[in-house]
């Protein structure tokens, strides 16, 4: 008995090693695949030690589990496109959340039926916390994904007292917890904590609009991560606690970069986002900056032709087209007349951290290609001609100079000090932000409009031909 459990001990402490040397792989694409292998088999390694725990009562429902659980996984894994990867994620940080508040709900009964079980106040109220950050991770998981397949609205919904009522959700959580803790056979006390933390966590999630759920998902991560790590301290199990620290820690990390690349904080962003966001502004075709200029296939070939050097900035309007495939197509091409192509990667393009980066790394466009804003922005003014695919607030200059705009102060691709700008969009529709973007004003950008995919592919055709 003591030798399995010291392999046990000995195992959880090798995949949380894996686990840590998976994160710190994740932090580079080029390292990312090697990773993701680790912390897989950390979690491979963690699951056959778990099955080797004398505290399991059955197979047979875990077997069950693990048929089904891998059916779905396979099937989302096979059906779900590179588009829905943000809906994706959002789901399963769902699951891990309704995984840890069921765990937890699963204890309390143990409890319950078996009145010798000594409960400690350390016991009861790792319960509570597991149900409260769970039940908060799981509804508030399903909005986020809501949000982005199109199910809720897009937009900042608030009302009146949204503030107020959240606050009291929360006090009416920790007195109900201090009540669990001096009377833990109560059973209504857990089903009221289990009710209110579920409505928290949609009242919380559904305010923050599309511009934000970047940051949305990445703090959905974490929470989850902080789920998981309080299930660890339930069933006093050191590994659960250690990978649930793990993901926690890395996705607060993660949503920090997050708010950095916009310039908001945190709280900002959970208590409301920006009014406009996921509105659909009215299209006009003049500013005081001048007029938007369009330009078709053609000439814009004979502009590539003629360039040096070419920056690409890929945004959600790539990833709805789904023209990642054509971007690359249109790489390949232009290397071979010898132009040096490069991608210039906002941190929150898209609609998870990494997105663009999913996508391009799907069409096999080499990684080195691959720079940040960091790494890349003092480059834009020896550019030859930066092609914008279906980027908007990210490249908009009002960001720099405009105080009464939403989006003052985030940091922006400096595209507008390109030679060329074009702007690929199906229309002059604003962004999630709802603001008009000055950029397409600008003397030096060109609007060619059209659906990504079929633009870039109508482009690489008119390339060739010359």
């Amino acid at each position: 008995m003591e030798i399995i459990n010291n392999i046990i001990l000995v195992s959880y402490l090798v995949s949380s090693v894996l686990f840590i040397l998976g994160i710190k792989n994740l932090s580079s694409p080029k390292t990312a695949r090697k990773g993701n292998f680790y912390a897989s088999l950390g979690m491979l390694l963690a699951i056959v030690a778990t099955l080797f725990d004398q505290n399991v009562l059955t197979f047979e429902w875990i077997i069950i589990g693990l048929i089904v659980g891998s059916a779905i996984g396979t099937i989302l894994a096979l059906k779900v496109e590179m588009t829905g990867m943000p809906q994706m994620v959002g789901l399963l940080n769902g699951f891990g959340g309704g995984a840890s508040t069921l765990v937890a709900i699963a204890e309390f009964y143990k409890i319950l039926y078996n009145p010798n079980i000594p409960v400690t106040s350390m016991d009861a109220g790792t319960i509570i916390l597991s149900i409260l950050i769970g039940g908060v991770t799981f509804t508030g998981s399903l909005i986020a994904f809501g949000k982005l397949q199109g199910l809720v609205s897009g937009k900042v919904i608030k009302y009146p007292g949204q503030h107020p009522l959240n606050a009291l959700l929360l006090i009416s959580v920790i007195v109900l917890g201090v009540l669990f803790v001096f009377d833990p056979h109560n059973t209504s006390y857990i089903l009221i904590v289990t009710a209110i933390s579920l409505i928290i966590g949609v009242l919380i999630v559904l305010p923050i609009g599309g511009a934000d759920m970047p940051v949305a998902i990445s703090l959905l991560n974490s929470y989850s991560g902080l789920a998981a790590a309080s299930t660890g301290f339930v069933l006093s199990n050191n590994e659960l606690i250690i990978a649930g620290a793990l993901v926690g820690a890395s996705g607060i990390i993660l949503t920090n970069i997050m708010c950095k690349g916009m310039n908001r904080s945190l709280m900002n962003v959970v208590l409301g986002g920006w009014e406009s966001a996921g509105t659909v502004t009215t299209a006009s075709t003049t500013s005081q900056k001048g007029s938007v200029k369009s330009i078709d296939s053609e000439e814009l070939a004979v502009i590539f032709d003629n360039a040096s050097s070419v920056i690409v900035v890929p945004g959600y309007g790539m990833a709805v087209a789904q023209a990642q495939h054509a971007i690359r197509d249109l790489t390949n091409i232009l290397e071979k007349k010898g132009i040096n192509v490069r991608f210039a990667i906002h941190p929150v393009a898209g609609r998870m951290p990494g997105h663009m980066n999913i996508l391009l790394a799907e069409a096999n466009i080499d990684y080195e290609k691959l720079y940040s804003l960091e790494d890349i922005n003092d480059d834009f003014p020896n550019t030859d001609v930066v092609l914008i695919v279906g980027a908007n607030d990210v490249v908009n200059p009002a960001a720099r100079h405009d105080q009464s705009s939403p989006i003052y102060g985030m940091p922006i691709l400096n595209v507008d000090y390109a030679k060329t700008v074009i702007i690929n969009k199906r229309s002059m529709n604003a962004g999630y932000a709802g603001i008009d973007n000055e950029l397409f004003f600008y003397p030096n950008a060109l609007m060619y409009f059209g659906d990504a995919k079929d633009a870039v592919s109508k482009l690489v055709t008119e390339i060739k031909q010359l």
